[in-house]
């Protein structure tokens, strides 16, 4: 898989092995699932921001909170109606 990378976002942090970012020496949970990734984040507002891996925005957390808030899930299921 080729190095992620996101310029379009404020920096760029490593997802520790417990499933944390460390930002302005705070720690925000994220998941473990994304241990060892990269990921992309980007201050939207002041003091929140929007956390993406790859191409996929995955939630927002604010520094105070110090947890992920997901937006919808972007790998889920896509059900087609049935006639």
């Amino acid at each position: 898989m080729p190095e992620l990378i996101y310029p379009f976002h404020d920096r760029e942090l490593l997802v520790t092995a417990c499933g944390q970012l460390c930002l302005h020496r705070k720690r925000i949970n994220v998941s473990t699932v994304l241990a060892g990734q990269k990921i992309g984040i980007k201050e939207v507002d002041d003091g929140i921001w929007l956390v993406s891996f790859m191409h996929y925005d995955l939630g927002y957390f604010d520094l105070a909170q110090k947890t992920l808030q997901p937006l919808d899930n972007p790998f889920g299921t896509r059900l087609s109606p049935i006639s």
